[in-house]
């Protein structure tokens, strides 16, 4: 007996997109069985334009009281989708940036049980990325850099792309209350989901970018994406290797870093107190301190590859449908 389809929704944040929003809905395909624009109480009114310009009936627009940002507005979508029984949701913007011709190439991996979340990746084709600004380049390239270490998706690249599909049944088991709202939302989501162990895949996309300016400052959210970024890794490290499971990494991180600091700390000091009477170090005393950094260097290193190495690769949805059944 074959199973049921799956039906799948899209989750379209409206929030000053007027211009592009009736376009972007005329060309999601007859894959999608359900749209839900979500109005995060745009000043232009964008629910009550969809409302009156849009005769798709697959639509379905929603209003936030308050705007939340991309996050609040993509989390009312998942919420109303889960509700309505849709398996696999997907989130485009309503600018027009995201091509919905797209759909079935991130939806096709999470039917064919090979992902949980696919995302979407501008630097998969390195002849397409050229026209993305320098600046963007840079600042997409560090981003991906700390989401590696803070989420612990080492196999992943790109990640502030909001192009994304999760399955339903992943998306129920999300922390909503608890998820960023704003420029941190994708990344936070990854971080979401390694601690549900789920599989994320990346989609190559090429990269759009016509005369308008980015909302998203380096300079000005670096300093709350780092202090979040080692927050999430924190958080990531404890319940990864201490609250639901111990290993071998679970020794070599602190031995790692406690080895590193005591070497540091023996040779600056002995090389402080040397300098002062303005004499040499014994060979002993510079042992004594390269040792414990280069042990230290080395179990670092090993509790990296051991990450590495753990990155989830057997999606969840499939064991957590056979649990519902059971």
């Amino acid at each position: 007996m074959s199973s049921p389809p799956f039906r799948v929704a899209v989750v379209i944040p409206c929030y000053r997109v007027t211009n592009h929003v009736l376009d972007v809905i005329a060309r999601i395909g007859h894959e999608v069985d359900g749209i839900f624009a979500v109005d995060d109480c745009c000043p232009e009114k964008s629910g009550f334009f969809i409302q009156q310009h849009c005769q798709d009936p697959r639509v379905t627009v929603l209003f936030n009281a308050q705007n939340q940002g991309v996050g609040g507005a993509v989390m009312a979508g998942y919420q109303a989708a889960i509700h309505d029984g849709y398996d696999i949701i997907v989130k485009i913007d309503g600018d027009g940036q995201m091509d919905p011709k797209l759909l079935p190439a991130f939806i096709s991996p999470i039917v064919n049980g090979e992902a949980d979340y696919t995302k979407g990746n501008r630097f998969f084709d390195l002849e397409e990325i050229h026209q993305m600004p320098r600046l963007r380049l840079l600042g997409n390239a560090g981003l991906s850099f700390l989401t590696k270490i803070s989420s612990g998706y080492w196999n992943i690249f790109d990640p502030t792309n909001g192009y994304t599909a999760i399955h339903a049944k992943i998306a129920s088991h999300l922390p909503f209350s608890k998820i960023s709202r704003r420029y941190f939302f994708e990344t936070d989501m990854l971080f979401r989901l390694n601690t549900l162990k789920a599989v994320v895949v990346d989609v190559p996309m090429d990269a759009h970018y016509a005369d308008e300016e980015s909302n998203l400052k380096i300079g000005k959210i670096l300093p709350e994406f780092l202090a979040k970024h080692t927050i999430n890794f924190s958080k990531r490290i404890f319940y990864n290797y201490y609250l639901r499971d111990m290993s071998l990494a679970s020794i070599e991180l602190p031995a790692g870093i406690l080895m590193l600091l005591f070497g540091a700390w023996f040779g600056i000091s002995h090389w402080i107190q040397s300098t002062s009477l303005q004499s040499y170090s014994s060979a002993g005393t510079v042992m004594l301190a390269a040792l414990p950094i280069i042990t230290g260097l080395q179990l670092l290193l090993a509790f990296i590859g051991h990450d590495v190495e753990s990155t989830p690769t057997r999606p969840i949805h499939k064991v957590l449908h056979r649990k519902i059944k059971l």
